[in-house]
């Protein structure tokens, strides 16, 4: 498979991004999209070029001239429609979070691997260029033993409950729609924490709209993240070593730079960034005959998953 032929399930925000993206994206086109909204469906398709609309997902997934399938829906839609391309024995590439449980997601993961078909969260972070430099420098011991991270994903939006962000049945709050950037970023680079502290608080919907989380490791290591709507911040990160340390700077899931610092002279890099990367990604995961991504497991999105549930069930109980 040289060119990879892409559909887009669910014509949101997300979506268009993702649209955007696609013509650099030298080994895939987007070839269909679907909606449950024949009308949502055929005014995206026109948009953004896209030779073919479906007004349901049962009926994209049907289609036999589709190779895989971006999954862009709210959360708690996510599960049905993967489950079904599995089942047609089309690659899936999941919008993050992955699912809105933990238990969905192991039904997924399960499926799967039992069909052997290709699967992987849309986790755009890691195969951004200035994330991809990172691991380089890391492993090359650029700032000795990696003791923590440290960072935010702060991003105002003002309360309105008819907005997904803020519909607790749509998957909104902060946890699900930023703080899975924060902890995918930790877990990355510092694995699986054994101690997990959270605090935040709730909006009127009953979703968090702010949280903070420190994540206790082996020999002291440590991650402290925050991630809110509910206030202005950089959105940055920092990874702090025993013989140096890397900002990455705002906003860090782009990694539009980062600076190394090791003694007096600090070395700065720029870089691209865009979702046509986690894209270019599978294509090559596909034509290498690979069911999962070495840089985004599924093993990884579970773990994920799990400390996302963990947090939320440490914060206040929703007000209503």
């Amino acid at each position: 498979m040289t060119t990879v032929h892409w559909a887009i399930a669910g014509p949101g925000r997300m979506a268009a991004k993702m649209a955007r993206a696609f013509p650099l994206v030298g080994n895939g086109e987007l070839v269909a999209v679907g909606s449950r909204s024949p009308g949502r469906a055929r005014a995206f398709a026109e948009e953004h070029a896209i030779p073919r609309a479906f007004g349901s997902y049962a009926d994209l997934v049907a289609d036999p001239e589709i190779d895989a399938i971006y999954i862009a829906t709210p959360h708690p839609q996510h599960t049905d429609i993967a489950l079904a391309a599995i089942a047609a024995g089309k690659p899936i590439l999941v919008e993050k979070a992955f699912t809105s449980t933990i238990g969905d997601t192991e039904r997924i993961i399960e499926a799967a691997r039992a069909a052997k078909v290709f699967a992987m969260e849309a986790m755009w972070t890691r195969f951004n260029p200035g994330v991809v430099r990172i691991r380089e420098l890391i492993a090359e011991g650029a700032i000795g033993d990696l003791r923590g991270i440290q960072g935010d994903l702060t991003a105002f939006r003002a309360y309105d409950p008819k907005d997904r962000l803020f519909d607790p049945d749509l998957g909104g709050g902060a946890v699900l729609d930023l703080g899975v950037y924060v902890l995918s970023f930790a877990q990355h680079f510092l694995g699986v924490p054994d101690v997990v502290h959270a605090v935040g608080g709730r909006l009127p919907s009953g979703v968090e709209g702010e949280f903070s989380v420190l994540l206790g490791y082996p020999e002291g290591r440590s991650a402290t993240l925050s991630a809110a709507f509910t206030a202005y911040g950089p959105g940055r990160m920092m990874l702090v070593g025993s013989e140096g340390w890397i900002d990455v700077h705002p906003r860090f899931h782009r990694a539009p730079a980062i600076t190394l610092w090791r003694g007096k002279s600090p070395e700065e890099f720029t870089f691209d960034s865009g979702y046509q990367f986690e894209v270019i990604h599978v294509g090559e995961c596909l034509a290498d005959g690979l069911t999962e991504s070495p840089v985004m497991p599924l093993e990884d999105t579970l773990a994920v998953q799990r400390l996302m549930a963990e947090v939320l069930a440490q914060l206040d109980p929703p007000s209503h």
